[in-house]
């Protein structure tokens, strides 16, 4: 059964740094675009980075020149490599990626990790 497992996450202080990682684990044939969504309290879930599977990669406004997404397809990973975090950061993260499972191609499906919380402190 294929997951996406998240890491990094964490308590940091404004102006400070985190690495987040997601990894696709079990059998995957391929992976498409990857992701990374957040949701804050009571707020809806809002796309941050998107990177297709030749490393063209898009941002939200709000976090264009601080984050960067980046993914490695021989582990099946990507990051999100945060820089000057801001307390309206506070949110928990989600990656996400369009997977083909093994045996299943060509079609992709939609897979989401579990979220983990990253909180900026003022």
């Amino acid at each position: 059964q294929v997951q996406l497992v998240e890491s990094g996450g964490g308590l940091v202080q404004a102006g400070g740094s985190l690495r987040l990682s997601c990894a696709a684990s079990g059998s995957v044939s391929s992976i498409n675009a990857m992701a990374w969504h957040r949701q804050a309290p009571g707020k809806q879930r809002e796309l941050v980075a998107a990177i297709t599977s030749g490393g063209s990669t898009r941002y939200a406004d709000s976090v264009k020149g601080r984050f960067t997404i980046s993914r490695d397809n021989a582990k099946n990973t990507v990051y999100l490599q945060m820089n000057s975090l801001k307390p309206e950061d506070t949110a928990v993260y989600y990656c996400n990626a369009d997977l083909v499972p093994g045996g299943w191609g060509p079609i992709g499906y939609d897979y989401w990790g579990q979220g983990t919380q990253v909180t900026v402190s003022s």
